[in-house]
C-alpha cells in the first residue's frame, strides 16, 4: 500500500499554467444542501474555491439560497421547491451538462428526491464526488454497482460504509484496506474510506493510506470539505484516484496547518477550510 507525502501529492497535481484561464481549472457543479443544512453546502463550495476550481455552480433547494450570500464567487442555483423530490430533471439538466465535474450529497437531507437525483447525476458518466446524504441515498438504492462507474469517487466514513455494504462498523474499522480495496474493485469506481487514517482504493487495484491530519477534523463538516476539496482536483484534470489522494491528503496537512493555531478542541471545519489555501499554495510552488 502506497503513503501519501507531500511529494507525491505536488507531483500528481504539477504546477498550474501562468497562462491559464478559469476554463482550464474546471467547471464544476455541487448539488448540495436543504433549508436546514446548507452549512454543509457551503463548506464545500467554499473548499473547492480554495482548491482552485476555475467555475463553480452550486444547484440547491430554494430555502438554502439566502446562504450562498456568503459565497459570492459560488454562483447559486435555487430550484423553486423547498425538497429534493420538487426538483424537475428539464431544470438540472443543463448544469450537468456543461459541469466537468460534479459533488452530490452534502446536506441534501433524506427526502426521495435525493435518490433519483443521485441517479441523475450518475447517468451523466461525468467525475463526480458522492458523500454524506449522496451515500445514504445510494445505501437504499439495489444493484448501485450497475449505477456506479471508473469516474465516481465514494467518500464514505465508517458508519456510512456500513450502510452501503451491510458490514458492521467493528468489522470495517479493524479491515479497512481490504475493506475498501474490496468493494472498489465490485463497484467499480474509487473508494475513499474515511477514518482516523484513510484509505483510498481504486477498481483497478491501486491503494493508498493517508496518516496526515489529526482529531480536530473529527467533528462536522470536515466531509463536506474533503468533498469540495477532491471536486476541485477533479475539475482541473486529474483522474478519480489521484483526486481522491490529493483530497485526502490536502485536507489532512491543512488540518494540520489549522492545528498550529487552534487547538483540537476550538478547530472548526470552517479553519480547515481556510488552511486549504495555504496548502494549495504550497503544493503549487
Amino acid at each position: 500500500m502506497e503513503q501519501l507525502t507531500f511529494e507525491k501529492i505536488k507531483a500528481l497535481i504539477g504546477e498550474r499554467k501562468p497562462t491559464a484561464n478559469k476554463g482550464d481549472n474546471g467547471r464544476a457543479l455541487i448539488i448540495a444542501g436543504s433549508e436546514l443544512m446548507s452549512g454543509a453546502a457551503l463548506m464545500c463550495a467554499a473548499a473547492a474555491l480554495r482548491a482552485g476550481v476555475g467555475t463553480l455552480k452550486a444547484v440547491v433547494p430554494n430555502g438554502a439560497r439566502q446562504a450562498f450570500y456568503s459565497v459570492p464567487e459560488c454562483m447559486c442555483i435555487a430550484f423553486g421547491g423547498e425538497k429534493w423530490n420538487e426538483l424537475d430533471e428539464g431544470f438540472i439538466a443543463p448544469y450537468i451538462a456543461e459541469a466537468n465535474a460534479l459533488c452530490i450529497g452534502p446536506g441534501m437531507g433524506k427526502d426521495s428526491g435525493v435518490e433519483n437525483t443521485v441517479r441523475l447525476a450518475l447517468a451523466a458518466k461525468k467525475p463526480i464526488v458522492i458523500d454524506a446524504d449522496g451515500l445514504n441515498a445510494l445505501s437504499r438504492i439495489e444493484n448501485i454497482a450497475n449505477m456506479l462507474h471508473d469516474k465516481a469517487v465514494l467518500t464514505p466514513h465508517i458508519g456510512e460504509m456500513a450502510r452501503l455494504t451491510g458490514l458492521s462498523t467493528a468489522y470495517i474499522k479493524e479491515n479497512q484496506a481490504d475493506v475498501a480495496a474490496r468493494y472498489a474493485e465490485r463497484w467499480g469506481c474509487t473508494v475513499l474510506l474515511k477514518s482516523y487514517r484513510s484509505v483510498i482504493a481504486c477498481h483497478d487495484g491501486r491503494i493508498a493510506l493517508n496518516t496526515n491530519g489529526n482529531s480536530g477534523l473529527a467533528k462536522g463538516g470536515s466531509g463536506d470539505v474533503l468533498s469540495g476539496i477532491t471536486l476541485a482536483m477533479l475539475s482541473q484534470g486529474l483522474e478519480p484516484f489521484g483526486a481522491a489522494c490529493a483530497g485526502a491528503y490536502t485536507l489532512g496537512a491543512s488540518a494540520d496547518k489549522a492545528m498550529a493555531l487552534l487547538k483540537e478542541r476550538m478547530l472548526m471545519a470552517r479553519d480547515v477550510a481556510d488552511a486549504v489555501e495555504q496548502t494549495v499554495n504550497k503544493l503549487f510552488e
